[in-house]
């Protein structure tokens, strides 16, 4: 069973990338241009914003490790309440990844809040396809040893709103979503083989969604049950749009975010067998608004002089035009000011 289970999966794969190649001829590349750090380092202990003019701040640290991470978490200065039920969304790694994010390194933070780590099942098979497999790979993988752990689409699933939705009516998330009061989304920022790139945007659009939600995302709201449907560009804007729904359905002062920039293959968590890393970690990265986060991680890549592979990957697959998406639809803003807490 193990040996036809690997030839299937491998026959998947090729599959899959099929897809992408095929769609990806579709794409007309907008690559993406570095913003300059705003010198102004003045910080406040919050970043909700009183002057619609100012612009919303990226803190970063090179530090990667338990202790930076909660560096950039405080420089925030959002706390959930401490009667709040708090969801860390994080990406628990496909059975033969090992560039998820340790749950070494992610443990203070999560437990510091007094979180659950949640998730949903994944639409593509492998081995998070189904919630006992789940379960179980997140086990392997150390995170039930840190924290709780829930597969919000384990039994149910809802439709939330998708306000003003170009592609999308209805995101379709894990039935658990609205149980939580606060959410920190905790995400590994690396390539990906149809995003060009995943971050923050992608960890709360198809990261939320439930398995025939994140068909519906991938096909631009033509299917629940299939891949086929949509093109590339309108499953791209699909995310921001689904991204969106997730802050309208819980309020946008109930998020943090958190982009941790290593292991930066081109290939995301989800995949198996993901190439190595061609460049060097650069550090981790926190804001209150998820499009300059994801703009200010993209920004430090092309800046990079180690670049090459992945800024490839992010422009032959559009990538940038799900943050520019997401800006349009007012999930947040390109431009940041980005505060070096080293």
């Amino acid at each position: 069973m193990e040996k036809i289970f690997s030839i299937f999966k491998s026959v998947f794969f090729i599959i899959t990338e099929f897809i992408i190649i095929t769609s990806i001829f579709k794409v007309t590349t907008n690559a993406a241009q570095p913003v300059k750090k705003n010198s102004d380092k003045n910080t406040t202990n919050s970043q909700t914003l009183s002057n619609k003019n100012e612009k919303p701040k990226v803190y970063m640290t090179k530090n990667i490790s338990s202790e930076g991470l909660m560096s950039v978490y405080n420089a925030l200065g959002r706390k959930p309440a401490s009667t709040n039920k708090v969801a860390v969304k994080i990406s628990t790694g496909e059975p033969g990844n090992t560039h998820y994010l340790a749950p070494s390194l992610i443990k203070d933070i999560v437990q510091s809040v007094n979180g659950t780590i949640v998730e949903c099942n994944t639409a593509y098979g492998g081995g998070r396809a189904a919630t006992a497999m789940h379960y179980q790979v997140a086990k392997d993988h150390g995170f039930t040893a840190i924290a709780p752990v829930v597969i919000m689409d384990e039994k149910k699933e809802i439709d939330l709103p998708v306000i003003n939705g170009k592609h999308l009516k209805i995101d379709r998330v894990g039935a658990h979503f609205p149980e939580y009061d606060f959410h920190v989304v905790l995400s590994h920022f690396k390539g990906h083989a149809m995003g060009g790139f995943g971050g923050a945007l992608k960890n709360m659009s198809i990261g939320y969604a439930s398995r025939s939600g994140k068909l519906n995302i991938h096909t631009s709201g033509e299917s629940y049950t299939s891949w086929s449907g949509g093109d590339h560009d309108s499953f791209l804007e699909s995310m921001a749009e689904a991204a969106k729904a997730i802050v309208d359905a819980a309020g946008k002062d109930k998020f943090v975010y958190v982009n941790v920039m290593n292991h930066l293959s081109v290939d995301c968590d989800c995949d198996g067998s993901p190439a190595a890393p061609t460049m060097a970690d650069i550090g981790i990265l926190a804001s209150l608004d998820p499009v300059a986060l994801d703009k200010a991680c993209v920004d430090l890549v092309y800046a990079a002089p180690d670049r090459k592979d992945l800024v490839e990957r992010i422009e032959s697959r559009n990538g940038i035009l799900t943050v520019n998406r997401a800006a349009e639809i007012g999930l947040g803003n390109l431009e940041y000011e980005l505060i070096e807490i080293d």
